[in-house]
């Protein structure tokens, strides 16, 4: 599909989606969240994608929402507001609850809704040169559809002091608190991303689909018997599966599994 906002890429089972609007720092637009629902979903369901990257085009990973949209959104009643903010909740969750691992690579500003779609990722991977702001109070809001994305990724005690400060922080803070899982320079950004992509392209795809349901099943729940007896089920499922049974297979003939992109 031709989308106005992005520019999407795949080679060797990694879709790629640009954010290209590069003239307003990839600002957030109706037409954006959209687009990149769609993007997203479609590789999400697609048997050759085995990792999804969000980026950006031009000097910004994401600036926050678009000043047009803000100024519509003002003139909003309150149904019409939840309608049109119901989109970007939707666009997190997507992202958050693709079978696929979603790797975020972030280079200059990443600010409000921005940060929320690095922080729906399951891997962020910045810049030394990244910024980061959770700017809403500022102007009066509040950080709402991206909090539980937030949230899980700084813990509440971290989140909250950027949540009502806005202050604007750096790369090397965003690894601090968890935001991001890696840094690198601006010029060795790319290679940090690809050698990430490198482990991911050779695991197993439905035991990374089952992984990632797996880590949101089991957070924060007390490991009592209930939980034990269900671990111990999803193991045995997955031992019991054709993946299951040719990645072991490979282990112990000494040879690539069948979905090895090298296989």
């Amino acid at each position: 599909m031709t989308y106005s906002t992005l520019e999407t890429t795949l080679q060797d089972g990694v879709a790629v989606i640009w954010l290209n609007r590069p003239e307003i720092r990839n600002a957030l637009s109706p037409e954006l969240i959209a687009e990149l629902t769609d993007a997203v979903g479609a590789a999400s369901d697609d048997d050759a994608v085995r990792a999804i990257v969000i980026a950006g085009r031009g000097k910004a990973f994401c600036a926050g929402a678009d000043l047009n949209w803000m100024k519509r959104a003002s003139t909003y009643g309150p149904a019409e507001n939840e309608a049109d903010a119901v989109k970007l909740a939707e666009l997190l969750r997507r992202i958050a609850e693709s079978p696929k691992p979603t790797v975020a690579r972030v280079h200059g500003p990443a600010f409000a809704g921005g940060l929320g779609l690095v922080t729906a990722c399951d891997i962020a991977v910045a810049s030394f040169d990244a910024t980061f702001c959770l700017s809403e109070v500022k102007l009066g809001l509040i950080p709402a559809m991206i909090s539980p994305y937030v949230v899980r990724a700084m813990g509440p005690r971290a989140a909250g002091r950027w949540f009502l400060t806005a202050e604007v922080f750096d790369g090397a803070e965003a690894y601090r608190c968890g935001l991001v899982q890696e840094i690198a320079a601006p010029e060795e950004l790319d290679g940090a991303v690809n050698a990430l992509l490198g482990h991911l392209v050779v695991a197993g795809p439905r035991a990374m689909a089952e992984t990632k349901a797996l880590i949101r099943d089991v957070a924060h729940r007390p490991v009592d018997d209930a939980l034990m007896h269900e671990t111990a089920r999803r193991i045995a499922a997955t031992r019991a599966s054709d993946e299951g049974r040719e990645g072991l297979a490979s282990f112990l003939e000494k040879r690539k599994p069948r979905w090895h992109p090298g296989a």
